[in-house]
């Protein structure tokens, strides 16, 4: 009879059990108290009371992406791998990340061009990579010390979103938001003026649309047209020069003759340079657009669905 080797069956189950308990241990809930709990007593050590919100943000974020890392690195736990364009986690909530931002997120509502909720829009919530997000804090922060708030529309954008737009500009006969959105424009030129294409730098995560809202008035602040209209009047140089910083009132490129007041255009050029002396860049067909420039995933388009990261 074969004498049966105990050490070693003692060895796998001991070992067996060490994996299960770090495998546990590694779920974000319990990782996070714990990294919170080191990141305020670094600060008390420094004199420091409490924790920010952006470094509370910023610690979410590294419980969170660590807990992956370790319950990945497991692997026989039976769940697939995800690809690059699944892994969310270097995003973040910018509720949480900017917290002096005021959200309205339109593709979530049905207060948009298409008239209908957004394929990839679970929540009514902002993501954006960390890099940007950290670049957008700066612009809420100096903005907020002129007296505006940033109002953000859209963030990060999953492909699955832009694919619903795609769908909805082939169908030339749904118009149900053409007089809010485009009056001026026939609906089968978007494609061809590039109001709507099959990839968007949304989907790679560090891009942004947004507005002002003044603290004083209690408003919105007057951009001389609404967001994600379709138009030349949507342009950063309609009626002037925002290199030059210049108001001509030149509409000619106007199909309709409207055009926008030297307050509108100072408007936007508020915000425009705010966000470029913080690295982003613009768009030159839409005011409220901009794309960190040193952005960590040029060539990612990401698919996760826009939801309250886990």
């Amino acid at each position: 009879m074969k004498k049966k080797n105990t050490p070693h069956r003692i060895l796998w189950i001991l070992l067996a059990v060490i994996v299960l308990v770090l495998f546990w241990a590694a779920s974000e809930h319990r990782l996070r108290p714990a990294y919170i709990g080191i990141a305020k007593l670094e600060n008390k050590i420094k004199g420091i009371d409490g924790i920010s919100a952006a470094s509370l943000a910023q610690v979410k974020g590294d419980a969170r992406r660590h807990s992956r890392m370790i319950r990945k690195g497991f692997g026989l736990f039976g769940k697939a791998k995800e690809t690059p364009e699944e892994n969310s986690d270097d995003f973040v909530e910018l509720a949480e990340a900017v917290p002096d931002a005021i959200l309205e997120i339109r593709y979530y509502s049905t207060y948009n061009f298409v008239g209908t909720r957004i394929d990839g829009y679970k929540q009514p919530t902002a993501l954006l990579t960390r890099r940007a997000a950290d670049s957008l804090r700066a612009v809420s922060d100096e903005l907020l010390a002129l007296g505006y708030r940033i109002k953000i529309y859209d963030a990060y954008r999953p492909q699955r979103a832009v694919d619903h737009f795609v769908r909805w500009a082939a169908d030339v006969t749904d118009t149900l938001m053409k007089p809010y959105f485009y009056p001026d424009l026939d609906k089968s030129v978007l494609f061809d003026q590039l109001y709507i294409m099959e990839k968007s730098g949304h989907t790679r995560g560090s891009t942004v649309d947004l507005t002002l809202f003044d603290m004083a008035t209690e408003k919105e602040v007057d951009m001389g047209g609404t967001f994600d209209w379709f138009g030349p009047e949507s342009h950063p140089d309609f009626c002037g020069n925002p290199v030059m910083g210049l108001y001509n009132g030149d509409n000619r490129k106007s199909p309709a003759g409207r055009s926008i007041n030297a307050e509108q255009f100072a408007n936007r050029q508020i915000l425009r340079e705010a966000m470029l002396r913080h690295g982003f860049k613009p768009l030159e067909s839409e005011w409220w657009h901009f794309t960190l420039a040193d952005e960590p995933y040029p060539d990612t388009y990401f698919t996760f669905p826009v939801r309250n990261l886990p």
